[in-house]
């Protein structure tokens, strides 16, 4: 008798055991390619915010501005410093850069302290351009808008010309 009743709980023992060995591995592939799939996004979220974190710079030549360069630049140079050929050597720097200086000439005034570049379409991104290749600080860059023009930046050269780009 008792082996009897010996047999039949190893039957019904040994019949657990596959069901639970069946359901075992596929739940286990289940529960990994959840596991996977979770994991993927919190790398992906935690990479996102520390994209939109790290490259925020306060360097002038990372700054990101609104708008974008345009492929030409129209500019307007002034000598404002009062000093004779100026006006040339910064045109002739410019358009080896690859910007079309469209005119130059003297400013209505021969006082201009420090170099300025003006924006004059409302696209600041093309001043700054203009500024990064002659070595102008970012606060002289300025925005005056003025449908009568038909450039994209000035630049009024001050009496700080010898420190910047085209003289060194």
């Amino acid at each position: 008798m008792f082996k009897n009743l010996w047999a039949d709980l190893e039957k019904v023992n040994s019949s657990k055991v596959k069901s639970t060995s069946l359901k075992s591995p596929t739940l286990n592939i289940l529960l990994n390619v959840s596991l996977f799939f979770l994991f993927a996004i919190i790398i992906y979220m935690s990479y996102s915010l520390y994209v939109k974190f790290s490259y925020h710079s306060t360097k002038f030549d990372d700054e990101i501005v609104e708008g974008k360069v345009a492929d030409l630049i129209q500019v307007d140079v002034r000598n404002g410093c009062g000093i004779s050929g100026v006006a040339d050597r910064f045109t002739d720097f410019l358009r080896a850069k690859g910007f079309d200086v469209a005119e130059y000439g003297n400013y209505i005034s021969s006082e201009v302290d420090e170099t300025l570049v003006i924006d004059r379409i409302g696209n600041m991104a093309n001043a700054y351009a203009v500024a990064k290749s002659l070595g102008v600080k970012k606060e002289n860059v300025i925005q005056q808008l003025n449908k009568d023009y038909f450039i994209d930046v000035s630049v009024i050269i001050g009496k700080d010309y010898f420190s910047l780009n085209p003289f060194k």
